[in-house]
């Protein structure tokens, strides 16, 4: 008797303390949640940078590279889906390594993310920038990217709401379009395929006339950051939760509905493009979608499938300032930064902390003073680490809960979504994104972003201990 009646009081306590939050307004629903996912997601990764990792690693070596990124994303978003389902929150992932690691790897996983999103807005207005210059090209592409910055900053200072519509309707337009571009591709396979004998050695030659691996299996680690910053944003669902309704419903449904449809559609996507398009001709600079329609021939759909990935861009966008901010305003309300930043307004938006991740997003307009493709691949490379790192911290969190709510007396069959195959998800996952920083230590422009990113990780434990030992001796910690 008192064994169920533990079980029953860590269950109620533990979802009364992280849904019991007063400050924002539960206003996202399940098919937000959905295309939220969808909408993090499906942006430049895909987009344009698919067309630099064609580059570099060939056809063989790409799909492979995106095969594994699915596998990572697949095992990070399982386990997401028990913590986020069961103990919804705002904060997330800095919540869920605060509890279930400690508070300092809280704080930084905090931080990481916030970078995270900052450098993928950078990467994001800077590539509406590379395809704005399709019809303007003698605008430069830091113009662009300030007046789509606006514009986001806009749309998240005003209500969940209405960025939770906004997702939903772009995220909708971005599937279709994905969906409609499979469909040509196969199309257009298939009449190769057809025209020319039913040639194999034709039709899939791109796969081998340069060789499997053209710049040598290294080039397959080497890309694998950029593609984790392409799978990057499906986790922000985690974050979303916490302003959703009925988030232990919410939550199971969305990972079900989404993560299948996404390994289809970028590896899916990928081996498509790798047929039709051979690697010496993709680049950063030119979306590799825009270039496969027009080889193909279709009338006017390049400007308009540019259109569309600008559309694309402008939802991850306005999913990545929205994560951004909601990370800000869970340190400020753990006071470990001001205060200031947990300020939300009467319509439930941590205004501070939208500011100050939009002036971090700027960071675009560095493309004036260098290079953009330069500063465009930086990017994409500390927005690609940090996610490594925030998915890491998933899955150790997770992994740690289990063994909590086990020893707890929790109730495994009480978990509104339970991880499969534990606790081998949460392992693999860890392993191959360990894997994952090994293999991006072999680029040299890999390595200038991660070892950047590993200062910024040490200056963020270094704060938290002086701050954690300041408050100590005035006495303001809790026990």
């Amino acid at each position: 008797m008192e064994k169920e009646q533990r079980k029953k009081d860590y269950s109620n306590q533990k979802i009364k303390d992280f849904t019991a939050q007063d400050s924002f307004k539960r206003s996202l629903t399940k098919r937000h949640l959905m295309m939220i996912a969808f909408g993090g997601v499906i942006g430049t990764g895909l987009f344009v940078a698919s067309g630099e990792n064609l580059f570099q690693a060939g056809p063989v070596g790409t799909i492979i590279a995106y095969f594994l990124g699915a596998i990572i994303i697949y095992s990070v978003m399982l386990s997401l889906g028990e913590l986020s389902s069961y103990l919804p929150h705002t904060s997330s992932f800095g919540e869920y390594a605060h509890r279930f690691i400690s508070p300092s790897t809280g704080y930084v996983v905090a931080w990481l993310y916030w970078l995270t999103w900052v450098a993928a807005l950078g990467g994001e207005f800077t590539a509406v920038g590379f395809l704005m210059q399709r019809w303007f090209p003698h605008i430069d592409v830091w113009v662009f990217a300030l007046i789509f910055g606006i514009i986001i900053f806009a749309l998240n200072i005003y209500t969940v709401k209405i960025f939770g519509e906004g997702e939903f309707i772009f995220s909708s337009i971005k599937v279709a379009v994905v969906i409609i571009f499979l469909v040509i591709g196969i199309v257009a396979i298939a009449h190769r395929f057809i025209t020319h004998d039913f040639s194999f050695s034709y039709t899939f030659a791109n796969f081998y006339k340069d060789g499997i691996f053209p710049h040598g299996i290294s080039a397959v680690l080497v890309v694998i950051l950029a593609v984790n910053f392409a799978f990057s944003g499906t986790e922000v669902i985690g974050v979303a939760v916490g302003e959703t309704k009925n988030p232990q419903k919410a939550m199971p449904a969305a990972i079900n509905a989404t993560l299948w449809r996404l390994v289809v559609f970028f590896v899916g996507s990928i081996f498509i493009i790798a047929t039709l398009l051979p690697s010496k001709e993709a680049s950063s600079s030119q979306s590799p979608f825009v270039t496969v329609l027009s080889d193909i021939g279709i009338p006017y759909a390049p400007d308009i499938m540019n259109f569309v990935i600008i559309m694309a861009i402008f939802s991850v966008s306005n999913s990545g300032l929205y994560a951004s901010a909601r990370m800000l305003y869970a340190l400020g309300e753990k006071k470990t930064i001001p205060p200031i930043f947990a300020y939300v307004n009467k319509r439930g938006i941590p205004v501070v902390a939208v500011i100050v991740s939009m002036i971090g997003g700027i960071i675009a307009l560095l493309s004036k003073v260098y290079e953009p493709e330069t500063i465009f691949k930086l990017l994409i490379n500390i927005s690609g680490f940090t996610a490594i790192v925030t998915w890491m911290a998933i899955s150790l969190s997770q992994l740690n809960f289990r063994r909590h709510f086990v020893r707890s007396g929790g109730d495994l069959n009480s978990l509104p979504y339970k991880t499969p195959f534990m606790p081998y998800t949460p392992i693999i996952a860890l392993v191959l994104c360990a894997a994952s920083i090994i293999g991006s230590m072999y680029d040299a422009e890999q390595r200038y972003a991660i070892y950047g990113t590993i200062v910024f990780t040490a200056i963020c434990y270094i704060g938290y201990y002086l701050q954690h030992k300041r408050k100590k001796k005035r006495g303001e910690l809790k026990s």
